[in-house]
């Protein structure tokens, strides 16, 4: 089963070009699968795949359940198993895939959350411009809301990467695949404030130095930023936020605009139009619930309680 796991890892590291992160995520998956096998048949060695069947995968499932995985936990460990054995399958390293009859659990599709348009122009405006680094945790926050990038995607941009006499950005999206994106004139001013202000050892020395820099000059990481967004959004009214409420609010945001959903999906690098789709769902209720509270005959309750209010005893 190890040998599996590590041509598996290769595959997608090579093959894939996945990120570090998803060939983390697949990799204890499927260790933990094999723990779980081992003891639950009281073998010494690993199992391998070929002889692993539908009822363990089952049973797997079950224990996780019983031991309080959530479903979107499931969902996931469920395809990468199925994953795996597609890979195994490929490499006639198997000759079935016993994951792939098994049914995913139900997940909920609670709508994403965004930001209020007050709210996301008060967050830009928390970090102070006493430092470099308040500066550029100015910068990075309107590049989040400006391009709607996601923050893996925002910490691998280059000073090569961005275009400030025509407003662009490139971006280097999932499976390393590129777009061009528009980032704003407040963003764009935001990030040359920040590039004034770096100490001269920090400054670009090339154009593929990262465009957004730790105290020692690094690159930062997704959970750096992620520390970052939630500490300056304690202090709004809605509280703490991570940086991937910034994208949705840039498509609710940029939708109630007017912007039609071709347009915002390929800024967002959706391979899927019915991925941006979400965003109609979420539009429409804050339109609703923007008409309960200001349409004075929206609520039924209300107004009946106004008649009776009015009628002559």
């Amino acid at each position: 089963m190890e040998e599996e796991i590590r041509a598996f890892m290769s595959f997608l590291e090579v093959e894939r070009n996945a990120s570090a992160e998803t060939v983390r995520n697949y990799s204890s998956d499927l260790r933990q699968l094999s723990a779980f096998l081992r003891r639950s048949r009281g073998e010494e060695h690993d199992i391998p795949p070929s002889q692993i069947t539908s009822n363990d995968l089952r049973r797997y499932l079950y224990w996780l359940d019983q031991h309080g995985e959530k479903a979107s936990s499931l969902a996931r460990k469920l395809a990468s198993i199925r994953s795996f054995y597609r890979f195994l399958f490929q490499c006639g390293r198997v000759s079935n895939n016993p994951a792939e009859d098994i049914r995913s659990p139900k997940l909920p599709k609670p709508l994403p959350r965004v930001l209020t348009k007050d709210a996301a122009w008060s967050l830009m405006e928390l970090p102070s411009a006493r430092s470099w680094l308040s500066l550029r945790d100015r910068a990075l926050l309107e590049t989040l809301y400006s391009t709607g990038a996601r923050v893996s995607e925002v910490v691998g941009m280059n000073w090569s990467d961005l275009d400030s006499v025509e407003g662009l950005v490139r971006v280097r999206g999932k499976g390393a695949k590129e777009r061009i994106v528009p980032i704003g004139e407040v963003a764009l001013h935001a990030i040359e404030r920040y590039r004034k202000a770096l100490p001269p050892a920090l400054a670009p020395s090339a154009p593929s130095a990262p465009l957004f820099v730790n105290h020692r000059g690094g690159r930062l990481t997704t959970r750096s930023v992620a520390r970052m967004v939630a500490r300056y959004s304690r202090e709004l009214a809605s509280g703490p936020i991570s940086p991937h409420t910034l994208r949705h609010s840039f498509a609710t945001h940029l939708l109630d605009e007017g912007a039609d959903l071709r347009s915002i999906q390929e800024m967002l690098g959706h391979a899927s139009l019915s991925t941006t789709q979400k965003y109609t769902h979420l539009a429409a209720d804050q339109l609703a619930a923007i008409y309960d509270r200001a349409h004075p005959r929206a609520r039924l309750r209300a107004n009946t309680q106004h008649q009776s209010e009015q009628e002559p005893s």
